[in-house]
């Protein structure tokens, strides 16, 4: 494996497990087995780290939501997808999707890496506007009123059903917030 894409791994499971402030380059030289200034060369501060991870994740993500999109056709099957690929993120609790990890930890973020998180949810939003006014059209949502309004509150709501759900080490908890918007798809 290449030292760098092993190093974004290391760094992406620590994160996401024990927040952005929650390693250091020490602990990621030490994983992977390398020496602590040979990461310095692929990644010179850990704002340039922080930043490759959101970009990777970030390409990932929008890749998944692109799959759930072609693989269903209507809004309310996008949506269980979407749900279901948040509560696959938590890893039964043990983890948190990376930028819910990163807000966590938002004051010791770098202007570019705040950017970049802003955006992610920005995309999430817009993928789950057209999900819902998708699901409006077609049926396969219960009461849809307004899809923007819908989308956020539903970004909202998966981002804090995985912090609860985290917290208590407990995906149960991650199904129980998530139930009632569940049981409006059709």
């Amino acid at each position: 494996m290449d030292t760098k894409v092993a190093l974004l791994d290391c760094a992406e499971a620590a994160l996401r497990e024990r927040g952005y402030d929650g390693f250091s380059y020490a602990d990621l030289a030490e994983a992977v087995g390398i020496r602590k200034a040979s990461i310095h060369h692929h990644f010179p501060t850990k704002a340039d780290l922080g930043l490759a991870l959101i970009e990777r994740y970030s390409h990932t993500f929008f890749a998944k939501l692109d799959e759930i999109a072609v693989r269903n056709p209507t809004g309310g099957a996008r949506l269980k997808g979407y749900i279901a690929a948040c509560r696959s993120a938590l890893d039964e609790g043990r983890k948190l999707c990376l930028c819910i990890a990163l807000c966590t930890g938002r004051d010791g973020l770098s202007p570019p890496v705040l950017v970049k998180l802003d955006a992610f949810h920005v995309t999430v939003a817009n993928w789950l506007t057209e999900a819902f006014a998708a699901g409006a059209a077609d049926g396969s949502i219960i009461l849809v009123t307004d899809p923007v309004a819908e989308a956020h509150a539903c970004l909202a709501q998966m981002e804090g059903a995985q912090l609860i759900a985290r917290a208590a080490v407990d995906v149960g908890r991650f199904d129980s917030a998530t139930a009632a918007l569940s049981e409006r798809l059709l």
